[in-house]
């Protein structure tokens, strides 16, 4: 009898697995959620908070003049305007507002709605009747631009000019986006971004930064933008999230683009290695402006590090900016990563 229940204490064995998995899962929550309330305090929020529908949206309101309203890509917040240098570059004679949007940053994003470019839109358009503006210039970048031309197609009247950077405007076959169906998922999703999603995120920050600047060097100036925002659970929620809404999004709006009724602007880096440029935004431009896109040589997705001015330019309509070749930007000199 002893040796009988000597061989069962195999079967045991199992249990101990889960329970010592278990047990490394919870000291790992804890360790993730004790590393974003320390990053939420080296980072608090900078702007101001406004109140739509019940949901808090941050943002930052910077100088004065005309306005213009600031919409950041996936995986970002607002902060990377000003890192960039496109935010200080604008305020110098426009009112420019820039939000964190739902679920980036400190903008909130309950649960329960699907965050579309769409609603986005009616979201952002209330909140700028709350700030007293009834009409704007609307900048968007990757992301942030399907968002953008919602507020154009849907509340035309507020869009003064829009300048789309970076987007991703058709629908196309993303392994990118397939693979946010698990972190976006509900409750295995949520355990994956209060465990391993953020330590894995720390592991692959530094190739997927360099991804998005290709084939330009990372900027010494990037090292300010405080990449483990974007590692909080909260955050990261809101990314895979967006990443699974891309190419509906795009498919929802792409036979609207002929309604658009506004001065538009559209610019990419020619060596962008996150959307293509060509396939992209050079096909949007033919469509609705009958003649190619703004490339930038040498760029890649965050095109804006290195042409804040053809930004800038394309925002107050300016003509004859000529593009300096990113070797030689000072938003290049430094030393990279």
């Amino acid at each position: 009898m002893k040796f009988e229940r000597f061989g069962d204490v195999p079967s045991t064995l199992p249990l101990i697995a889960v329970a010592v998995a278990a047990g490394l899962l919870a000291a790992t929550a804890a360790l993730v959620a004790r590393s974003a309330r320390a990053t939420e305090r080296e980072n608090p929020p900078t702007g101001r908070f406004v109140r739509v529908r019940g949901i808090k949206l941050h943002y930052t309101d910077d100088g004065t003049g005309a306005p213009v309203v600031l919409l950041h890509g996936n995986g970002v917040t607002a902060k990377d305007w000003q890192v960039s240098g496109v935010l200080e570059g604008l305020a110098a004679d426009r009112r420019v507002i820039a939000f964190d949007r739902p679920g980036f940053g400190y903008s909130e994003r309950p649960r329960g709605t699907a965050w579309t470019p769409s609603r986005q839109a009616d979201l952002i358009r209330e909140a700028l009747e709350q700030l007293g503006v009834s009409r704007a210039a609307v900048v968007g970048h990757s992301w942030g631009t399907l968002v953008a031309l919602a507020m154009a197609l849907n509340h035309p009247a507020i869009v003064d000019r829009l300048v789309l950077i970076s987007g991703y405007y058709f629908p196309s076959l993303r392994v990118d986006a397939a693979l946010q169906v698990a972190p976006a998922t509900p409750v295995l999703g949520d355990v994956l971004r209060h465990t391993i999603s953020p330590v894995v995120g720390r592991l692959m920050a530094g190739s997927v930064v360099r991804r998005l600047f290709a084939p330009a060097p990372v900027p010494e100036r990037f090292e300010r933008f405080p990449l483990a925002m974007s590692l909080r659970p909260s955050q990261l929620r809101a990314a895979a999230e967006e990443a699974l809404l891309m190419v509906p999004s795009a498919a929802e709006l792409q036979d609207r683009y002929g309604e658009l009724d506004v001065s538009v602007a559209i610019i990419a880096g020619e060596g962008d290695k996150i959307v293509d440029p060509l396939a992209q935004s050079n096909r949007l431009a033919q469509l609705v402006l009958k003649e190619d896109a703004q490339l930038v040589p040498g760029a890649g997705h965050m095109v804006h590090y290195y042409a804040p001015e053809r930004v800038v330019a394309a925002v107050v309509q300016r003509a004859g900016v000529v593009d300096t070749p990113i070797e030689a930007s000072t938003f290049a000199m430094a030393e990279t990563r």
